[in-house]
């Protein structure tokens, strides 16, 4: 949580930090760009060292540098902590997230893997997103309210940490073996995939999706006209969904189709992030907002729960996993690189809410694409499976 914590507090975080739109975007654009850059060796990695190994390194390193912007630095040093944070965010920990969870269940069983994966991490953001946003109104919504907040994440960051190098089984052996080692030729195998492109894609669209999500919380503020405290409880309220979309896109994938379910999760979202498009900001459709919100909330995490279960649906040897998923990554999170200086760029040069209409409209686009993406990929897997493809 802690780089994305704009997410909740993005105008407190704004005036904390005494930053443009622009400038605050920049900061989360920088640490996009770190983490595409670091998104294909992490991959590599994780199919190299233990994911216990990995995963501690990266808790305790990303909830040290949070004590340091706790005292809301400068911009330059705030650019300098968000590239770090690119690095024990990516490089050492996502790749081996991913892998673990695959290792965890049965090819059978992929698709429920990952939603409970999701959805754990989304009831742990909740648990923490709500108390932490308790502490913050408490304190009066100020500077030092935040700064609370983000020694708090921090705190739980480093035992975090902790609890992981005792915890998750340590497979450096597993990563070492004859048959899971690593060759350097089977980067090309990834590249030769056409699924892999395709994945990328869905994971792009996706992820654009939920960068649209971050500025539900600015949008009720600037556009809706409601309280600051309001804003940050919309921005905890649609994690109450996280968990219930993706638990239950987990266990639908494994019925009907991890392909078939992220198509479905498109066909959602794109009349959905219409609705912001077209909805005036008046404080009297306040229940528009929230229930769209949700609604839109909803599709997002059951996407984010699932995306990586096609892994199995698109038959990527499990020994390049890592390899694979960092390669998707890089693709698939390049919104990090673009869609937050897109959105201060926008939102800086369209006042009085044209700047979150001509954003929405954009993601409309993208998960437009997304959905061609998700029904060539399901067409494919029909194909190969012999079944009708359709």
């Amino acid at each position: 949580m802690l780089p994305f914590l704009r997410e909740i507090y993005y105008i407190p975080l704004q005036k904390a930090l005494g930053l443009s739109n622009t400038r605050l975007g920049v900061l989360m654009s920088v640490f996009g760009a770190v983490a595409l850059l670091t998104y294909f060796p992490g991959g590599w990695l994780a199919d190299r060292v233990s994911s216990r190994k990995l995963i501690t390194f990266s808790m305790l390193a990303t909830g040290l540098a949070g004590f340091y912007f706790a005292t809301f630095p400068s911009y330059a040093i705030s650019v300098a902590i968000h590239a770090f944070w690119g690095v024990t965010c990516s490089l050492t920990f996502w790749g081996a997230m991913i892998k673990a969870t695959r290792d965890w269940a049965p090819g059978s069983e992929q698709g429920r893997a990952f939603g409970i994966l999701e959805s754990g991490r989304g009831i742990a953001e909740l648990a923490s997103s709500t108390a932490l946003l308790a502490v913050f109104a408490r304190l009066g919504s100020a500077r030092i309210g935040l700064a609370r907040v983000i020694i708090l994440y921090s705190i739980m960051d480093v035992l975090l940490g902790l609890i992981a190098w005792f915890t998750i089984v340590d497979t450096a052996k597993e990563a070492q073996s004859a048959e899971g080692r690593f060759r350097f030729g089977q980067i090309f195998v990834v590249l030769k995939m056409p699924v892999v492109w395709l994945m990328s894609v869905v994971i792009l669209a996706a992820y654009s999706a939920y960068w649209g999500s971050y500025y539900f919380t600015p949008y009720a503020t600037d556009v809706f006209l409601m309280s600051v405290v309001f804003g940050g409880a919309i921005g905890v309220g649609k994690m109450w969904v996280k968990p219930l979309g993706a638990l239950g896109a987990g266990f639908l994938a494994d019925k009907v189709g991890v392909s078939r379910t992220v198509a479905w999760s498109f066909g959602i979202l794109i009349p959905s992030f219409g609705v912001f498009v077209v909805t005036p900001g008046n404080p009297k459709l306040v229940m528009i907002l929230i229930v769209n919100t949700a609604i839109a909330s909803l599709a997002i995490f059951a996407l984010r729960g699932i995306y990586f279960a096609l892994l199995e649906e698109g038959r990527i040897p499990l020994a390049i996993t890592g390899t694979a998923v960092g390669f998707m990554s890089a693709v698939g999170f390049t919104p990090d690189v673009f869609m937050p200086v897109l959105g201060g760029v926008l939102l800086d040069r369209y006042p009085h809410g044209l700047g979150y209409k001509f954003y929405f409209a954009i993601i409309v686009g993208l998960c437009l694409v997304g959905l061609l993406s998700s029904l060539v990929i399901y067409k494919e897997c029909r194909r190969q499976l012999g079944g009708p493809s359709i």
